[in-house]
């Protein structure tokens, strides 16, 4: 009995020196030899000695090094991309606990293959009913990963390639949706401005239909952003840690000027602070404001109760706006902070006035194109008197 102990005891001496900087092969030796005695306490994750987190999976090792040295040490990605992948990758550990009964912590790249991956994909659009658009964004997240591991574990080259060969799910692109002017005065007119909470909403709901800032960039906006000036602007950082200006007609900025006046604080305060006054509004609390509006504009504009208004939506009539007031597609694009013209060409296909208008200008078929006969001159003349 004696001896199993000290068998033990020494296994557990060996595990603690393996996983250290002084790893060797005699170490790696002894410890194959004791491996059915202590086969339980070499496979399960714990501290050593020096405080280190010992015997992780190559899996969990390479995810955290993505996380902490790809994505936030050399990419320095946003926290929202950092959000976004974390989701991604805690509802595929969740997927396959569930399938399998394996904890996450003991997952290897043998058990994320593609026939997982595209078992997890199917999952999210049957069982949680995400769109084609949504399942692309989780699989951007993991072969984003993938590419990440084929560096550091080229023995896992197989299973990598064929994960990485899993493609995007094409899907149909609706027309965006965008408000009309009838639509903007109903909205705009629904905050009740006789509180502060309703001229706070005001004020959000006029930045957002005139500038076309993402939700993101109107939550993050501080008092020092907006600048009152004979130019007034205001300054936001966008997609890509791009920072933009955006001018301000008399009416914002003088909402936005009431607004800052009622509500004391520094340059770093919040523009849109919550109702406490202790932060800035979140996202979440920013669309619902906006849906409740939009219910309480429909009850005087009947047709925005059949659409689905949220911030984005108030972004798409910015846009639109300024299409539909002559500004060319390569104005918009800067005034909205796209990064490619390409996904500002949406509101063309969008604005059937534009549309109506090119076909006025064509010849109706079955009738010959006229030629252009400059009038008389003596007739021009005596038509001009």
């Amino acid at each position: 009995m004696a001896r199993r102990r000290r068998r033990r005891s020494c296994a557990l001496t060996v595990t603690v020196d393996l996983y250290g900087p002084r790893q060797s092969v005699l170490h790696v030796l002894v410890l194959v030899r004791l491996a059915p005695v202590t086969r339980a306490r070499r496979d399960a994750p714990r501290i050593d000695l020096r405080g280190n987190l010992v015997n992780v999976p190559t899996l969990a090792r390479t995810l955290e090094a993505f996380f902490q040295e790809r994505l936030m040490g050399q990419r320095h990605v946003s926290p929202h991309t950092v959000d976004a992948y974390r989701d991604t990758f805690k509802l595929l550990f969740a997927f396959i606990q569930g399938q399998s009964a394996k904890a996450p912590s003991s997952l290897g790249f043998e058990d994320i293959d593609a026939a997982v991956v595209g078992s997890f994909l199917h999952h999210l659009e049957v069982d949680r009913g995400n769109s084609a658009r949504t399942r692309n964004v989780r699989l951007a997240a993991i072969h984003s990963f993938f590419r990440f591991a084929a560096l550091r574990h080229p023995e896992h080259a197989q299973n990598i390639q064929r994960v990485l060969a899993i493609p995007t799910k094409r899907f149909e692109r609706a027309l965006v949706s965008f408000l009309s002017d009838d639509e903007v005065t109903a909205l705009l007119a629904a905050p009740d401005q006789t509180q502060f909470i309703g001229r706070r909403d005001h004020a959000l709901l006029l930045l957002a239909l005139q500038s076309g800032m993402r939700v993101s960039e109107l939550v993050g906006l501080h008092r020092g952003d907006v600048v009152f000036d004979v130019r007034s602007h205001v300054r936001c950082t966008g997609k890509g840690r791009k920072e933009r200006t955006t001018p301000l007609t008399k009416r914002t900025a003088s909402a936005l000027r009431r607004l800052m006046a009622e509500h004391y604080g520094t340059t770093d305060s919040p523009l849109f602070a919550n109702t406490h006054g202790s932060g800035s509004l979140s996202r979440s609390a920013v669309s619902k404001l906006v849906a409740r509006h939009a219910r309480t504009a429909a009850e005087c504009c009947a047709s925005l109760g059949a659409k689905d208004v949220t911030p984005h939506v108030l972004r798409h009539t910015a846009a639109m706006r300024l299409l539909q007031s002559g500004s060319d597609i390569a104005s918009i694009a800067l005034w909205l902070g796209h990064e490619s013209i390409e996904t500002t060409n949406i509101y063309v296909h969008a604005d059937l006035a534009l549309k109506e208008q090119a076909l006025d200008r064509t010849t109706p078929i079955g009738k010959a194109r006229g030629r252009y006969r400059p009038t008389d001159k003596l007739l021009a003349m005596l038509d001009a008197l």
